[in-house]
């Protein structure tokens, strides 16, 4: 007898959704991109134990026909698919027609759904991938899955799930995510009793951005717009459109989980994007520290390979160095055009309980946020957009604040004269709605240094206070980019050279690079064994820096060739060569060399932070001070 042998539907299945279903939110994303193809304009998810137990999707949809809804569950059945050729432009969602038998392999799944047109629908009962029972059935409209009793007959896999709380923000997650991408829909997520997301139609992205993250949120966004680029194909010219919202450069996030790419309209993982994400906040943003981003990218189907994985979150582009620039390059544009720039820290009443201040851990749970509701605290916008239930205590998931206590007099306090105030309101009329930008940088007048290391200015806007450092790290950065980018730079030659010794791993390195040290602005020769001599420097650069800036230049290319452009690594080298040419703190400047920092700095192109990613300057607005001193 031979070794090779057909496996059976079942083993199969319960192989295909290994790949399919990883948790309960692999099948809310399946049944809800289901839900989506189907035209569905109105969409409702129940789900009990985290998913384990129960996941429910409700939508208003086309609906199947009797045969169809038998024929769903077979291996490769699919309404969106009939010919080879169209793999090559998909618009779908789905397409692979995997995920139903898969789900249904391993659980007990129930289909109840009638046609539009059709007065009797069907319900179908499928138990551990074996078709129970089949028959006509009363159904409004549209459909209704209900999977019960997820990997009952797996138990391995149930093992490896989380807790409730883990799997059910996981669910939590995605369905906002799929909101945010589609706010012209209604979709509605309980756990449960408990409603945990409701969205209604909505006109424009920004107002679902509000209604699921808030005003507040919104304050630290910047709005893509639509930015638009064509490229040449055989065919006549292949548009691309970019549109979404980024963050701040002040907001600042530990991992990748607040960033939300969007494929037209399809949720995806992409490493390209990550990278050219990365790159556009390069030198705007501490290394290791990820921005907020809600990105939408529409092309041609044509473009965009989504056949690559049977989750369909991985995808391949067919221009990827084209699509990256693109991305890149429209969120520098927007971040250039914008200027954003970080606010100075409300101040704290210390007579405020810790548990209604904005962002204290009480506010990070999810507990705290009722989407369909005025806020009446602030949770942290970023740490609600990535849905993850905090450490300790577990969250309740209602969404609700206890009301804070009323003030109350002091003890001891009860017989206090009230005096009346008799103080007038700020006599000057001012308009206290400031954008957070840099743009009135320009009209600033200096009033002083704080520590011969801040400098502090007036504006029409409010108090600044600049980081004379880093805000001449961030002139001298962008100068020695121009000057390298036209071949010009100043260079000083040394009395006597330097001479330095390189370790193995860095004579090698220093031999990849050596022509972009020269084009830097420094003269380098080999000087016997594992040693370089110096013979000339960027204009500007101390003496005595020297040897430690060629030095973080040899171990930034150890560390980031392997991983990074080579444009990073120039942006690297001038960055290393503007910190130490820079303007120290603990030096004291005259009237006539703060003015000046602060004319050069409004010419550069992102005044807001240094190429290290720290903020430039610090504004109190005048609403803030106003405030402050309760005068408003």
């Amino acid at each position: 007898m031979g070794k090779i042998r057909v496996l059976s539907d079942i083993v199969a299945n319960k192989i295909a959704a290994g790949e399919v279903v990883e948790r309960p939110a692999s099948v809310v994303k399946e049944l809800l991109e289901n839900s989506l193809d189907a035209g569905a304009t109105d969409i409702r998810v129940d789900t009990e134990s985290g998913g384990r137990r129960l996941i429910r999707i409700t939508d208003n949809g086309c609906g199947l026909m009797r045969d169809d809804a038998m024929l769903a569950f077979e291996r490769h059945a699919t309404s969106k698919l009939s010919d080879v050729s169209e793999l090559d432009a998909i618009s779908t969602l789905g397409f692979r027609g995997e995920a139903l038998p898969s789900i249904a392999s391993v659980s007990r799944l129930t289909l109840e759904t009638v046609a539009a047109g059709e007065r009797t629908g069907t319900r179908v009962e499928i138990a551990g991938g074996k078709m129970l029972d089949c028959a006509d059935h009363a159904v409004a409209s549209g459909a209704t899955i209900t999977v019960r009793d997820l990997f009952f007959n797996v138990p391995a896999r149930k093992k490896f799930l989380r807790t409730e709380q883990t799997e059910l923000a996981h669910i939590a997650s995605l369905v906002t995510h799929y909101s945010l991408a589609h706010p012209d829909k209604s979709f509605a997520l309980h756990h449960g009793a408990k409603e945990l997301l409701r969205v209604t139609p909505v006109h424009t992205l920004r107002e679902r951005v509000f209604q699921v993250f808030g005003d507040a949120a919104l304050d630290e966004l910047i709005e893509l717009g639509t930015r638009r680029a064509e490229l040449a194909g055989d065919n006549g010219p292949r548009g691309f459109r970019l549109g979404g919202f980024i963050s701040r450069p002040q907001v600042q996030k530990s991992n990748r989980n607040s960033i939300f790419l969007f494929v037209n309209r399809r949720l995806i993982r992409d490493r390209l994007l990550m990278h050219s994400i990365s790159a556009a906040y390069h030198n705007l943003m501490p290394s290791g520290c990820y921005p907020f981003a809600l990105l939408f990218l529409d092309c041609d189907p044509a473009e965009v390979d989504v056949n690559v994985h049977p989750s369909k979150t991985e995808i391949r582009f067919r221009h990827s160095s084209f699509v990256h620039d693109f991305v890149r390059d429209a969120m520098r544009e927007s971040l250039m055009e914008t200027r954003p720039m970080a606010s100075a820290p409300p101040p704290r009443s210390p007579a405020q309980p810790a548990a209604y201040l904005p962002y204290s851990e009480f506010s990070q749970s999810i507990e705290t946020h009722r989407f369909d509701q005025p806020r009446s605290v602030l949770p942290d916008p970023w740490e609600l957009a990535a849905l993850r239930p905090p450490p300790a205590p577990p969250p309740r998931f209602d969404f609700q604040l206890p009301e804070p206590p009323p003030p109350q007099d002091p003890p001891g306090d009860t017989l206090r004269l009230k005096i009346p105030d008799t103080h007038v309101g700020f006599p000057v009329s001012l308009d206290l709605e400031v954008p957070q930008s840099m743009a009135s940088l320009s009209q600033l007048r200096v009033l002083g240094q704080i520590h011969s290391s801040f400098i502090i200015a007036a504006g029409p806007d409010g108090l600044w206070i600049i980081d004379q450092h880093v805000a001449h790290e961030r002139i001298l950065f962008e100068q020695v980019l121009a000057a390298r980018s036209r071949g010009a730079v100043d260079v000083q030659r040394l009395l006597m050279p330097i001479v330095i010794t390189l370790t193995p791993a860095q004579q090698v390195d220093y031999d990849r690079i050596a022509g972009e040290l020269e084009a830097a602005g420094f003269e380098t020769e080999p000087f016997g064994h594992r040693t370089i001599a110096v013979k000339a420097a960027p204009a500007g650069l101390p003496q005595g820096e020297l040897e430690r800036v060629v030095l973080e230049i040899i171990e930034m290319a150890e560390s980031e060739l392997r991983r990074v452009s080579l444009d990073d690594l120039r942006r690297g080298i001038a960055a290393s060569i503007a910190c130490r040419a820079a303007i120290k703190i603990n030096t004291p400047l005259d009237a006539a060399k703060m003015d000046f920092l602060i004319t050069e700095l409004a010419k550069t192109q992102y005044p807001m932070a240094c190429p290290h990613g720290r903020p430039v300057a610090l504004r109190y607005t005048m609403r803030e001070i106003l405030r402050s001193f309760h005068r408003i």
